[in-house]
């Protein structure tokens, strides 16, 4: 089971795209609901928002717990300030990943943007990305893999155990993303035959069939 962190942030698109690759996939928020999970989604949103839910809820502890068990973990925009070891002028929180990242260094949101690149360990072709009030990630310490360098600093890296996009795969129709780490956390999901790497049944409404299930 993969679950997607239930605090504030992009929760249900997450769910839309696991769910169309045939992945199980959950909303948590209850400490309960970790211990079954195979790999964690902390979705983009407002990090420091996320970060005092996590610890109101108690969170925080349980995901070090289940990521020393063996959890992995994504975190996309907000997700990835929050992994991070380092953060340019402020404290950390989980520190799950060798990376330094430096929050809004694209300015406000008014300059969010698209672009696409291509990304060969995740698929052979160009994928957009969407960056909104995006970080940069400006370091990849030892043991960390780069997956995306543009310019002056790096989009998406991992480690064995945590992966981090400082854009958002699950604004768009590209689900290869959310297929690389079900790969990553033991899935099968289903192959590009089924579901090509950006699905064409996606639309911008795709997700508001799951905010039903994340209200609770």
């Amino acid at each position: 089971m993969i679950g997607v962190l239930n605090l504030q942030g992009g929760v249900v698109e997450h769910l839309d795209h696991l769910e169309r690759l045939g992945i199980p996939c959950i909303p948590v928020k209850d400490p309960a609901d970790f211990c079954r999970l195979s790999g964690l989604i902390i979705p983009g949103g407002e990090s420091t928002c996320m970060s005092r839910l996590m610890r109101i809820f108690g969170i925080e502890e349980v995901i070090l717990r289940e990521f020393k068990r063996g959890m992995k973990i994504w975190g996309t925009c907000a997700g990835t300030i929050l992994l991070a070891k380092s953060i340019v002028g402020e404290p950390t929180y989980l520190g799950l990943i060798d990376i330094e990242i430096e929050r809004n260094s694209f300015g406000s949101q008014l300059d969010s943007f698209v672009s696409e690149a291509c990304i060969p360990q995740v698929a052979p072709h160009l994928l957009p990305l969407t960056f909104i009030r995006a970080p940069k990630i400006t370091r990849a310490g030892e043991g960390v893999n780069v997956l995306l360098r543009m310019e002056d600093y790096i989009a998406a890296a991992e480690s064995p155990d945590v992966l981090v996009t400082v854009f958002h795969p699950e604004l768009t129709g590209c689900v290869a993303f959310h297929r690389y780490f079900a790969k990553k956390c033991g899935f099968d999901p289903l192959d590009q035959k089924s579901i090509p790497a950006i699905d064409p049944a996606w639309n911008s409404k795709s997700w508001t069939r799951q905010t039903r299930i994340t209200r609770s």
